[in-house]
């Protein structure tokens, strides 16, 4: 089980990027993950007629470390810690260390 995952909000800690907010769309296998309009690269792409892609300049997403954001508690608006335990019965569950409520409950 993974702290971060796809469709979590997130705040950015670290880097150019600092203080925004925002979803995951992707987490990768090599600790890095794709939130969205975070860390974005202009791209000069070629057009392909057919595949249907235009050409020009396009603002793609690039990966950051996963240590460089936290996960967003709703309950204070803030960005918070993450860690695991195991409930009653047996399913392991994220939860926030500052409140101890479980994530997405």
């Amino acid at each position: 089980m993974k702290k971060l995952n796809k469709g979590d909000e997130v705040l950015v800690i670290s880097g150019k990027d600092k203080g925004r907010r925002s979803t995951i769309t992707t987490v990768l296998n090599n600790g890095k993950v794709l939130v969205q309009g975070v860390n974005t690269a202009k791209k000069h792409q070629k057009g392909n007629p057919n595949a249907g892609i235009a050409g020009g300049i396009i603002d793609k997403d690039l990966p950051i470390e996963a240590s460089n954001v936290m996960l967003v508690n709703p309950a204070t608006g803030k960005g918070d810690r993450v860690g695991f335990k195991v409930l009653e019965d047996g399913k392991k569950v994220r939860f926030f260390k500052s409140n101890g409520e479980i994530v997405g409950a």
